[in-house]
Parts: C-alpha cells; structure tokens; sequence
C-alpha cells in the first residue's frame, strides 16, 4: 500500500479542510494510505499581534514549505488565501478543490442589538475587511481579531466585539453556520468583496511530485482557473497582507462561450475603489491588467 504524507496546521478548520482532501483522493485511490502531519506554523505562535506587523501571507506557509522540499511531507493542505505569490522554489499548487462560499460573514450575538449601537466594536485584523465594513458602518470601531475560529466566536460571546467578520467558508466546513446563539450577516460580494482565493482550498506540492496525476484527478477545473486569475490579479497588484486588497472571479458558462466576471477592491491615496467587470475567458487576463493599471493611477 502507498503511503502519502500530507501536512497541514492544527487548527480544527486546517484538520477539517484536509479531511475533506483525504476524501476525495480516497474516493479516486482507495489503495493510498493517507497520514496527517500537523505543522506548527509562525502565524500559529504569534497571536497578539496583526500579521502587518510580522510578516504577511507566509506566516501561515513557510514552515510547511520546508518540510515539502526536504521530503519530509508529499502534500500540503491550505487555505488559498492564505499562501504568498510566490512559493518555493520547485514547488506548485498541484490540486483545487470546488470553492466553498466566498463570502464574508458579520457574525453577531444579536442583530438588532448591533444595528441600534452608533459606533459597534467590529473584530477583524484584515485591511482588507476593515476599509469595506466602515463602509457599510461608518461608526463602527475595528479592532484587532486573531486567533482559529472557536477562538474568535468565543470572545465575541465574552462580549470583547459587538461583532466579528470571519468567512463563510470556515463555518461551513466547521459546521457552525448552524449554531442557532449566533446571528450570521451574509455580507454580499458587491459590498464585500473577498482575498484572492477565499473559499478555496489549495494543495501544494512539489512540481515534480508523484502524485500529480492523483491531484488533477480531484481538481475541480472552474475552481482552478479562478484561483489562477486571482493570484495573477494580486501579482499585478503586488498585494499582501499588507494592503486592502480584494479580488474575486466567477466562471460562467455561457450558451457559446466561457465567461468570468471579475471584482476588485483597493484603497489607494485614502480612497477605496471598487471595480467589476465581466469579459470572455480569452480576456480575462487582459482585464486583469488593465483593472490593476486602472487601480495605480
């Protein structure tokens, strides 16, 4: 039997996401034994402090990485949005899974509580989230929010946040869109639009890995050209954690023709911009340059 060594964090969110992983590679190879490797990471250790401060999307990855090239893992398990632009050398995102909902979410103990508060305590440590939701609430106070999902409901509950933006992806891979003490605001794509690859989850690998073949056989395609078009859009951006910046597509199957629309969101000179476009698959690309340039002047 052959075995395959997948790394991944050891939050219940990193755990549930490679379990899901796990299922589908066994549903195509029932042969293969899986075995979980949790990696500690330094976006795990440091925890009282924004990622701005200490380094960025690689945080969450680095560690991982160095397990991949020396051999000591086959896979790595991660959320897309989580990894940098640029991995390490002579490795590759070699899977996609179907992307979960994209969305944001406003969670709240009660909802018309929040509404009737003229300046609401928002918990959140993303640019990105903060410029959009002040938007939304212009009196609303963000303050710093880290930490794995239980982590953050739970200090909503103790009453620290009046609210907290987390992603629906998340919850719904933890099952916890059903926890009936909570009250979920679906914030819409328009209003909110997500990081480059939220909702998706991307398996790393090494470019030259044996289990290639295994990977694209559960690669979900339109989830793959999606998440490729995102990272190009924040390539072109030179985003990352540093900077309030969003971007989604969707793949559409139109009567003759493959169509993605495209969002993006950034602050630039204190003003936040918002642009959507929808082009053929053909252009895409063109359009994501032209949106960046459009986003820089």
């Amino acid at each position: 039997m052959e075995k395959l060594i997948i790394g991944t964090r050891g939050s219940a969110l990193a755990l549930a996401q490679t379990e899901l992983v796990i299922r589908q590679i066994k549903e195509k190879a029932p042969e293969v034994e899986c075995e979980i490797c949790i990696i500690t990471t330094k976006g795990d250790k440091i925890l009282d402090k924004p990622l701005v401060e200490f380094g960025g999307k690689g945080v969450f990855v680095t560690e991982i990485e160095e397990k991949l090239k020396r051999g000591e893992i086959d896979l790595a398990v991660h959320s897309a949005k989580d990894m940098p632009m640029e991995l390490a050398e002579g490795l590759a995102i070699i899977g996609v899974l179907k992307r979960e909902d994209p969305r944001d979410v406003l969670v709240t103990m009660d909802w018309e509580s929040f509404l009737q508060k003229e300046h609401p305590v928002i918990g959140t440590s993303s640019l990105r989230r903060q410029v959009q939701i002040q938007q939304e609430f212009p009196g609303a106070l963000c303050q710093t929010l880290r930490g794995n999902v239980n982590t953050r409901l739970k200090k909503l509950e103790e009453g620290m946040y009046d609210g907290i933006l987390l992603a629906a992806a998340g919850l719904r891979r933890l099952g916890l869109e059903r926890e009936k003490r909570f009250h979920y605001h679906m914030l819409d794509i328009d209003g909110m639009i997500p990081a480059g690859g939220q909702g998706i989850i991307a398996v790393e690998g090494r470019a030259d890995s044996r289990f290639l073949g295994l990977l694209e056989s559960i690669t979900h395609e339109n989830t793959k050209i999606e998440l490729k078009l995102e990272r190009k859009a924040l390539s072109l951006l030179e985003a990352g954690c540093h900077e309030p910046i969003g971007v989604f597509t969707r793949l559409e199957e139109a009567a003759m023709s493959r169509m993605v629309s495209i969002w993006m969101c950034g602050e630039m000179d204190g003003q936040l911009k918002r642009k959507m476009t929808k082009v053929s698959l053909e252009q895409a690309e063109t359009a994501l340059k032209e949106l960046a340039e459009n986003f820089r002047r």
